[in-house]
């Protein structure tokens, strides 16, 4: 591939990537309200002593919470609460 097709490649991709990513915040964005701020203000995120410190430890929290909460949650929507709660608030 020429450098001139990657670039045009990533020129196109890009934009579809980020549409990818703010539909998944969006989504959720929509799981959280809908089923984590029963249990969870916004304090739980921003406490100094927090115990997720990277983005793979926010995806497990993520998917203990659901699992413990007996929500049906797929891996994208594990994912999308994930991406939302980092976009959010935790910024890895």
């Amino acid at each position: 591939m020429t450098r001139t097709v990657q670039l045009r490649t990533l020129l196109i991709a890009l934009p579809l990537l980020a549409s990818s990513v703010a539909v998944a915040a969006d989504k959720g964005q929509e799981l959280h309200e809908a089923h984590c701020t029963s249990c969870h203000s916004s304090e739980v995120y921003t406490r100094q002593d927090r115990r997720v410190k990277d983005l793979a430890k926010l995806h497990a929290q993520v998917g203990r919470c659901a699992q413990g909460n007996d929500l049906d949650w797929s891996a994208q929507d594990i994912d999308a609460v994930a991406t939302y709660l980092n976009g959010s608030y935790y910024k890895f």
